[in-house]
């Protein structure tokens, strides 16, 4: 069985979870609301306020769906009461952010900034303090969409391997490699 899979799911108040046509999971809270389609052979109950999933057969398919399908309901209801933030930090020297709006302007080293336009869902902040990173904040209720942006601004500049410079997740550790050897 799968341990994630059998768990159920308990709606905090204010959350209300509704099941539509075609297996589609609507999840409602304080801060919002998010979708998710269910694969039909998993099946989903709503009693009083949890959530419970079941599936037809011990398939591996049919297994991994079922502890899938759970966690992606849950990040859900997470998402609609307390919201998701993911914060990244530019290491290195003359590395800038700045922001108006929804639009990230980037100076990462290159020969020019480079301009990101942030989905309207996410809201973006970008902090300088004398002796830190410039970070940047980004935080909203969709868990998949913060990450797929965070890493896609992370991919502008990776962390490189010698001195550590480029964009990475705060609390990231970069394991750093040894330069080439001295010569004779």
């Amino acid at each position: 069985m799968s341990r994630i899979g059998k768990q159920p799911i308990v709606a905090p108040a204010g959350v209300t979870i509704t099941v539509g046509k075609d297996n589609v999971v609507t999840v409602k809270g304080p801060k919002g609301e998010l979708k998710q389609s269910i694969d039909r052979d998993i099946t989903v109950e709503v009693n009083d306020g949890t959530i419970t999933f079941a599936r037809p057969t011990d398939q591996i398919r049919h297994r991994a769906m079922h502890g899938l399908y759970r966690s992606l309901v849950s990040n859900l209801v997470k998402g609609v009461t307390d919201g998701y933030e993911r914060k990244l930090e530019l290491v290195g020297v003359g590395f800038k952010a700045a922001n108006q709006g929804n639009v990230l302007d980037l100076a990462l080293g290159y020969s020019h900034n480079i301009i990101f336009e942030v989905p309207k869902e996410i809201k973006v902040a970008t902090a300088q303090e004398k002796g830190q990173n410039p970070t940047i904040t980004l935080e909203g209720i969709d868990k998949q969409l913060i990450g797929q942006v965070a890493a896609k601004i992370r991919g502008l500049r990776k962390p490189e391997p010698y001195k550590g410079k480029g964009v990475r997740y705060v609390g990231e550790v970069v394991r750093k490699k040894a330069g080439k050897a001295a010569g004779k």
